[in-house]
Parts: structure tokens; C-alpha cells; sequence
């Protein structure tokens, strides 16, 4: 393990777009050294190489968040290159979902390897080598979804990897609470990201309509009638990286321009 700069690492799983990147250059900004890691090596490349060109320290690599084996060796090649990790961001994921009756073996297991059980294996490989707990400021911090509280339809796979990563959040928090780490589920809405498009395509040919019916339908769900952006999910997670943050554990907090209510 190397010395570290004074300056917090944090690492963030899906780093490379959409709320990932965006908590990515929310924290830089903040100060914080960013070590990101998605599936596509040259996702990382060209990634690092704008968040530089932003004057961000940032470092990564590539790592199928679902596979042990490279979990161990993101978390050991961020601690060899920048010391401790003080921030934990378990951001990747994916959507997935249709009629339970024809939803494959595959779909089911992927979406929950890639939304939960990620989760799972990164938290635990920063909490046994991370040396998170002994930094100054340790957070964790789990990109769920507001449909971890309230279920979506033709999307049973999705909603239940969700509940599952609040409530594995919410007993992290307690069993951490002891050592000072704060443990926080940031439970989105409707995003603007670059998955937004495909989706509006799937529940349009599920329900035989146009793209455009179902983004209209989909906002005149949320009372602020709007999508939320990235940067305005980064900017909870940035305050909670804070020390005025502290006492803020075993939550989980929308984003989500009243859509949700609970």
C-alpha cells in the first residue's frame, strides 16, 4: 500500500457515464481522487482522459464487477497505486425486465449478479483489503432506485435486485456504525442517461405505442414533470461525503423529483 496524497480516494463502480461519471466529477471537483472501473477498457481510457483534461486526479481499470477474481484485483490495484479507500460508490448496473412468465434464466441471474450481488462483492473486498474503515471519513454509498421502494411493472428482476441492495445497505449501516462508516442507499427516478433511450424503446414495442408516448407517460408521473440529470444524483452523493454528512446512515434517499414518497 502506498502513501496516500492527504487527498480521499474514492472508487466508483460504472464510472465511465450517466450517474457514474457524473458522481465521478462531482467528487473530483470536491477534491477527492477518483478510481473508476466498467466492463470496456477503452471506455476507462477515453474516460480518464476527459476527467484529466477537467484537472481530476483520476486512475481505473477494467472490472466485471460480477466476477470475484477481478473484484480482488480492482481493489488491490487501487490500494497498491493510492493507498486506503475513503469512498465506496457501488454504482453499476443494469435494467432488465418483461413479462415474468417469459423472462429467461439468463436476464433473471444477470440483473441480479450485476445490481446486487456486484454490490455485495465490492463491499466486501474494500471492507476485508480497502482499509476503508480506518480512513477518516469512510461512506459508502449504493446507487439504488426508487424502484428498491415501490414496484415497476415488467420489471420484476429490476425491482427486486433494488429492495435487495436498500436492505443490504440498511444492515451494512448498523454492523458498520461502530467504526464511524456511514452507509447510504441514493435511490434515483427517471434519469436522463444513455440507457434512457433503449428503455423508452422496450415498454414502447411491450405495449405496442411510440417512444415518445411512454417518455410523456413517464413524466407526467413525476410532480416536477421533469427527468432527473446525473449531476443532480452526484450532487447528494458529493454531501454525503462531507463530514457535515456523519450522522446520516442506513438511509435511503430519492432523487427523484417527488415520484416517490417514501
Amino acid at each position: 500500500m502506498t502513501p496516500t496524497s492527504g487527498k480521499p480516494l474514492t472508487l466508483i463502480t460504472g464510472g465511465t457515464r450517466g450517474i457514474g461519471l457524473a458522481i465521478a466529477r462531482e467528487l473530483g471537483n470536491r477534491g477527492h481522487r477518483v478510481h473508476i472501473c466498467a466492463r470496456t477498457a477503452q471506455d476507462i481510457t477515453d474516460t480518464l482522459g476527459t476527467l484529466r483534461e477537467e484537472g481530476i486526479e483520476a486512475d481505473g481499470a477494467p472490472c466485471d464487477v460480477r466476477d470475484p477474481a477481478q473484484v480482488t484485483r480492482l481493489v488491490q490495484d487501487a490500494v497498491d497505486r493510492h493507498g486506503p479507500i475513503t469512498v465506496l460508490v457501488n454504482n453499476a448496473g443494469r435494467t432488465g425486465g418483461g413479462p415474468t412468465a417469459t423472462t429467461t434464466d439468463d436476464l433473471w441471474y444477470d440483473v441480479i449478479d450485476t445490481n446486487l450481488n456486484a454490490v455485495f462483492l465490492v463491499t466486501r473486498e474494500t471492507l476485508r483489503h480497502g482499509h476503508i474503515t480506518a480512513t477518516a471519513h469512510p461512506r459508502i454509498i449504493n446507487i439504488a432506485s426508487t424502484a428498491g421502494k415501490q414496484p415497476v411493472t415488467l420489471g420484476a428482476p429490476y425491482t427486486a435486485s433494488k429492495h435487495a441492495v436498500i436492505g443490504f445497505t440498511k444492515a451494512l449501516a448498523k454492523e458498520l456504525a461502530p467504526t464511524g462508516t456511514t452507509v447510504n442507499a441514493i435511490c434515483p427516478g427517471y434519469v436522463h442517461t444513455p440507457n434512457t433511450t433503449r428503455i423508452h424503446h422496450e415498454y414502447a414495442t411491450a405495449y405496442n405505442t411510440t417512444p415518445e408516448t411512454i417518455l410523456q407517460h413517464f413524466q407526467t408521473q413525476i410532480p416536477l414533470g421533469r427527468y432527473t440529470t446525473p449531476e443532480e444524483v452526484a450532487a447528494l452523493a458529493g454531501y454525503l461525503t462531507t463530514a457535515t454528512a456523519a450522522s446520516i446512515t442506513a438511509q435511503a434517499l430519492n432523487v427523484c423529483g417527488g415520484l416517490a414518497t417514501q
